[in-house]
């Protein structure tokens, strides 16, 4: 049997369901690339007193989680909220293929940590990822600005989760970069930072005023932008006093 459990957003959110479920397991693994974690794995162990294994983005795509689950209880632990990310979604449809039992035991996502910034969560619409561009490879892609123009149709803000690995300045940069390219104009931008731990950060301002020293000084990744949309009077009082 497989339990897919939500770690939540720092390293004490795992849900009392979730550690009752790691007890019951003879193998306890995560996946570690779909967040830059905001704080260390042995911190994690202290809570849940077993040793984690890390596995990447090829095991659990295999058939190792299946494979482990025939023979075992077992858990993969998840950042956030268990189903936030397709590949575990697709887990589930090859669980149910080969008839293995499964858990699922939910935790808050950043998209519940963003309400934080005091825009209303009903008002987002579709949301993106920024990718790692490798421009030595000519892998630059900038259609994650193609939501934000859809978005804008609809009068939505825009949720731009910034990929593993991609530092603030570089992120900023590649902002800045495919919106020249894409020929848009971006007024204020909100910067989200370890949302849901002790070092959250929330800026809201112009995008070059988000390159300033005392700004980047605050930001630790898990980073993710927000674009918004035209704002409830609420929304504006909310984040003129951030």
């Amino acid at each position: 049997m497989l339990y897919l459990i939500g770690l939540g957003l720092n390293e004490n959110s795992i849900t009392k369901e979730g550690i009752d479920s790691i007890d019951k397991c003879d193998g306890i693994y995560l996946e570690g690339y779909t967040v830059d974690f905001p704080y260390e794995i042995k911190e994690l162990e202290k809570v849940i007193k077993k040793k984690i294994k890390i596995i990447n983005r090829d095991v659990v795509e295999s058939d190792f989680i299946i494979k482990e689950a025939k023979k075992k209880d077992i858990a993969l632990l998840v950042y956030g909220s268990p189903l936030f990310a397709t590949t575990h979604t697709s887990l589930l449809i090859d669980l149910k293929k080969n008839k293995i039992k499964f858990k699922i035991i939910y935790n808050a996502s950043i998209f519940d940590a963003i309400s934080e910034t005091g825009l209303q969560l009903y008002k987002f619409g579709k949301i993106t990822s920024m990718p790692k561009w490798k421009e030595k490879e000519n892998f630059t892609p900038n259609s994650f600005l193609d939501i934000v123009i859809e978005n804008r149709r609809i009068d939505a803000h825009t949720l731009i989760l910034v990929d593993i690995g991609l530092s603030f300045y570089d992120a900023i940069d590649q902002l800045e970069e495919s919106m020249k390219e894409k020929k848009i104009k971006i007024d204020k931008l909100i910067v989200c930072s370890n949302l849901g731990t002790k070092k959250s950060a929330i800026f809201y301002g112009k995008i070059e005023d988000m390159k300033e020293d005392k700004i980047k000084s605050k930001l630790n990744p898990p980073y993710c932008f927000i674009i918004p949309s035209s704002l409830h009077f609420l929304e504006e009082e909310f984040l003129e006093r951030l």
